[in-house]
């Protein structure tokens, strides 16, 4: 899987090309936050709305589908439990990684625009999220390339652990 990143500013999310875009949910985020919160700008607040109506709660592995068209680039708009902010930790994480990847895979989504969970909030460190993720993905053939939202800054920090990790696999 190759990783790409992109901020988490709107006008460059309208950029991108892919099928599906993901983002988490979490229980009590109203108004949604992170990348969830821009794309309900731009649907006029329909996020809020089927967060309102309770079609998703935020809850750990709940799964609701959007249609983006014709407002966002996207075909489907993902929006995925991923439980309470309070109890977030890296093993919270890697099991809604784990949920993540069985569903993109179930769609059949080679490449999507993604947005890890506990990332918007700063929960879990870029470079331990990354890992997480190719670590899971890493015997998956079926992902090609995944845009993450998240900052520059992050994505330095992921560039340089890659780096990293790449030369110390060599000596």
């Amino acid at each position: 899987m190759e990783l790409r990143f992109v901020p988490p500013d709107l006008r460059r999310l309208d950029l991108l090309v892919s099928e599906i875009i993901a983002v988490p949910i979490a229980i009590g985020d109203r108004p949604p936050q992170g990348s969830a919160g821009l794309l309900d700008y731009r649907l006029g607040g329909r996020i809020s709305e089927v967060i309102a109506s309770g079609a998703i709660t935020g809850s750990l592995g709940e799964k609701l589908f959007l249609s983006g068209r014709p407002r966002l680039p996207y075909d489907k708009i993902f929006l995925y439990g991923v439980g309470d902010n309070s109890s977030f930790n890296p093993q919270t994480f890697a099991r809604i990684v784990e949920l993540l990847l069985n569903t993109m895979s179930e769609l059949g989504a080679k490449r999507a625009v993604v947005e890890l969970p506990g990332r918007a909030l700063d929960l879990i460190s870029p470079e331990i999220a990354a890992n997480v993720l190719l670590q899971q993905a890493g015997d998956r053939p079926e992902f090609d390339t995944w845009t993450l939202i998240d900052t520059p800054a992050a994505q330095r920090a992921v560039n340089q652990r890659v780096k990293n990790d790449r030369a110390n696999q060599w000596q």
